[in-house]
């Protein structure tokens, strides 16, 4: 009888690689979905934890539909972000360059923390008649971690782009809004589809076992039982074969995230009974998304709109009924 060959799939998967760790603990987003409203493509949040609701299930072709369901959900914490500039950027052979920045007058004491202001004048009215050059805006915007209770001062900077048909609409809004505050029901939406962006929750150096599910050697096998096998008198491992190294700390992408609710604990109150958690108390406006995400509590997690949202998925966000407010520490 001929030899019986197995076939199984790989262990773990090729579209990321290196494994390597995220340079910072907020992600960088390289492309932007694009929106015709005249308005900034994303918001920040904090990471509170997770809960559940029942709803009512209002899919179209839902077996359930009408009946009550329970759902989990994850909470994330949006504290208004403040804009402290405004950037112009225009299009080269080498990507998009800055042509000119303008700054507000005024910053927060905070801010001192992570960046010195610039000590030059900007020329607001220079960058302002060299629009018609101008292929994207941007604003410049800081978060207010002092306003969460997460035991923080030193915010995060952030460019987030300004949708629009015009360059001149989305200039105009930046204008309007430098030096002020942004918040989370002014960007998004309820009932709307989400991509979220966050860094995992790092584990360390691990073995192939942990990392890439390998199964165990036999137990007689020479040169340990939890590592891959060789090729013999060759002993060469390519790179793709699965390696021990990092796991976790990588940033990564979910989509399709559904946007339940915009809410503030004065309307309704969400966080359980002793609090989060790792977290403590939600007191700022947060939204509820179905599902969970990833990173771990305290995290910054950015929210934009979903570049490909499903065809035949969720058209308006369902009527929740219940919030669980039980305690999580038992």
């Amino acid at each position: 009888m001929g030899k019986i060959k197995r076939k199984r799939p790989r262990r773990g998967s090729l579209q990321y690689w290196p494994r390597k760790r995220a340079r910072r603990s907020h992600p960088v987003i390289r492309n932007w979905p694009k929106t015709e409203d005249s308005k900034p493509i994303g918001f920040l949040g904090y990471k509170a934890g997770m809960s559940r609701v029942i709803l009512i299930d209002n899919r179209k072709n839902s077996p359930s539909k009408g009946e009550e369901l329970s759902r989990p959900i994850t909470v994330i914490e949006t504290p208004p972000l403040k804009v402290f500039g405004i950037r112009v950027y225009k299009s080269t052979v080498n990507g998009i360059k800055c042509v000119g920045e303008i700054w507000d007058k005024k910053l927060e004491k905070d801010l001192s923390k992570k960046i010195k202001p610039p000590k030059s004048e900007s020329k607001a009215k220079e960058i302002e008649k060299n629009l018609q050059d101008a292929y994207e805006i941007r604003l410049l915007v800081h978060t207010q971690p002092k306003l969460a209770d997460i035991g923080k001062k030193k915010p995060e900077i952030m460019e987030i782009p300004i949708g629009g048909k015009e360059i001149k609409e989305s200039f105009n809004y930046a204008k309007s809004v430098l030096g002020q505050e942004i918040k989370v029901s002014d960007i998004l939406k309820e009932g709307s589809y989400l991509d979220v962006h966050a860094v995992t929750k790092g584990k360390g150096v691990q073995g192939v076992i942990k990392r890439f599910g390998v199964k165990r050697k036999r137990a007689k096998s020479e040169k340990g039982v939890r590592r891959i096998g060789t090729l013999g008198s060759w002993n060469a491992i390519t790179w793709r074969a699965p390696h021990p190294g990092q796991m976790g700390y990588h940033q990564r992408t979910e989509k399709h995230k559904f946007l339940f609710k915009i809410s503030n604990p004065k309307d309704q109150e969400i966080t359980p009974k002793g609090g989060f958690v790792k977290y403590g108390a939600v007191t700022n406006d947060y939204i509820l998304i179905d599902g969970s995400i990833p990173g771990p509590k305290k995290r910054l997690i950015v929210l934009t709109p979903s570049r490909t949202p499903p065809e035949k998925g969720i058209t308006q966000s369902p009527e929740l009924i219940h919030y669980s407010l039980s305690s999580q520490q038992g």
